[in-house]
């Protein structure tokens, strides 16, 4: 017998108890006793609507915690690509521009720009690449 079985037969006994109760009261007590059933309907229904609530919260904060826990990469290759293109071509105009004001140490800075936008953009989609290698190198100092 499955859970809702011994609900749906709870359910009826006590349709059938009010029944009793009201063969054995009469008419008069029928209002009350029909009000009193219902009652007790409304708390079977207000339960399980309380416990499908519950669980489909829980189920939704379950895959929010695991989604925001597992490594995603959100761009395609195609988009991974074209950033990597934009760098390189924007890296030209840059690289022109600090070189002329600056010379040298300008177009360090320019490219030091373009790197750390590319680092940035492979951190946020690939966000455990970074952390592996940090704790792999902690386990090399415990040897």
């Amino acid at each position: 017998m499955t859970g809702m079985d011994a609900r749906d037969t709870d359910l009826k006994k006590e349709l059938d108890a009010t029944l009793q109760t009201r063969r054995e009261l009469g008419e008069e007590y029928e209002s009350a006793l029909i009000d009193s059933f219902l009652e007790k309907v409304d708390q079977r229904i207000d339960g399980a609507v309380e416990r499908r609530v519950r669980r489909q919260f829980a189920e939704q904060q379950m895959t929010a915690a695991r989604d925001s826990r597992s490594p995603r990469p959100t761009d395609s290759f195609g988009e991974r690509f074209g950033f990597g293109i934009v760098s390189l071509v924007l890296a030209i105009p840059l690289s022109a521009i600090g070189g002329g004001v600056a010379h040298l140490p300008g177009i360090l800075v320019a490219w030091a720009g373009i790197v750390g936008v590319n680092v940035v953009q492979v951190a946020r989609t690939h966000p455990d690449l970074f952390r592996r290698r940090r704790a792999g190198r902690d386990d090399a100092w415990e040897d």
